[in-house]
């Protein structure tokens, strides 16, 4: 009973982050959030970008324009969404849900 009991505790402090269209990513995941703009300028994240590809660990969410991508992580493995939600919106909803936005913190 006690096993049951902590699976339930468990599974109701999950929270999810929305990526846009039907995605969502359990918020324990998430190693990061970035704004596709200004992050693609640079030449080592647009190799990181193309080898994620190339290892098909690659999300697009939307076929709309890109805004941010999100790294994900689980079991040791990587998964990179491109999302059309901005990186700002994004930390906005993963900050509110921790609770550490919402103390006046600016994003």
């Amino acid at each position: 009973f006690t096993r049951n009991s902590e699976r339930q505790t468990e599974r109701k402090k999950r929270m999810y982050l929305f990526l846009g269209r039907d995605t969502v990513v359990d918020s324990r995941t998430v190693m990061g959030i970035f704004d596709f703009d200004s992050t693609s300028v640079s030449r080592i994240t647009r190799e990181f970008l193309s080898g994620a590809g190339q290892k098909h660990r690659v999300v697009n969410v939307s076929y709309e324009l890109p805004k941010s991508f999100v790294l994900c992580c689980q079991n040791q493995e990587f998964q990179l969404y491109i999302s059309p939600v901005s990186a700002q919106t994004l930390k906005k909803r993963a900050l509110r849900q921790t609770g550490i936005y919402g103390n006046g913190g600016t994003v």
